[in-house]
């Protein structure tokens, strides 16, 4: 399966997060798990590349061409895919994925996440989306989504479009367990 990783291209973070994004890129290659990511060196997105490649993965790097700054692609991607525009980095890294997850990140990594299920919500794709909650990272993104919910903003079902996770493995069970259903999209729609 090839695996879509959201996340921070940041080193400037606490270590665990790096530690643990790292240690999870590895269980998914030791799983037979490919990475689709956004090509980083750093951050998250560094680490779950390294892991991957500790694990003797396939990864799929896919960035804008003016990311091609001296230390901030990762040297070590498998494929590196170049496009013109963020718009068209996403598009592909969709195309390529058959799952989705979000680990810490900042303005970048929650577009993406929210735009893989505004997408998912549309009826545009049935693929798993995961979120890797560590140290309680997303807990307000979590109780937002609640909030919005029962504020009628967003209809209850799109709360089942996710699912959020403490323990990267039982995120990647959950991602090779994962069946995909037909979506209702009226069901969806937040009309009257």
């Amino acid at each position: 399966m090839n695996i879509c990783v959201y996340g921070a291209s940041s080193d400037a973070i606490d270590r665990e997060y790096i530690t643990t994004v790292e240690k999870m890129g590895e269980e998914m290659a030791s799983r037979g798990h490919n990475l689709v990511y956004g090509a980083g060196a750093q951050g998250l997105m560094g680490a779950a590349a390294r892991g991957v490649t500790k694990g003797g993965g396939k990864i799929i790097g896919v960035s804008p061409s003016f990311f091609k700054v001296d230390g901030v692609l990762y040297d070590k991607c498998t494929e590196m895919i170049f496009t013109e525009t963020m718009r068209e980095r996403k598009q592909i890294m969709e195309e390529r994925s058959d799952a989705f997850v979000m680990t810490p990140g900042g303005v970048g990594t929650f577009e993406e996440f929210f735009e893989i299920l505004t997408l998912k919500q549309l009826n545009r794709h049935q693929k798993a989306i995961a979120v890797l909650n560590l140290k309680g990272y997303y807990d307000d993104i979590a109780q937002l989504m609640t909030h919005a919910a029962a504020g009628g903003f967003m209809k209850e079902e799109t709360l089942n479009l996710y699912k959020f996770f403490t323990d990267y493995n039982e995120m990647l069970d959950y991602l090779e367990a994962y069946r995909p259903h037909n979506i209702d999209i009226k069901a969806m729609k937040n009309i009257g």
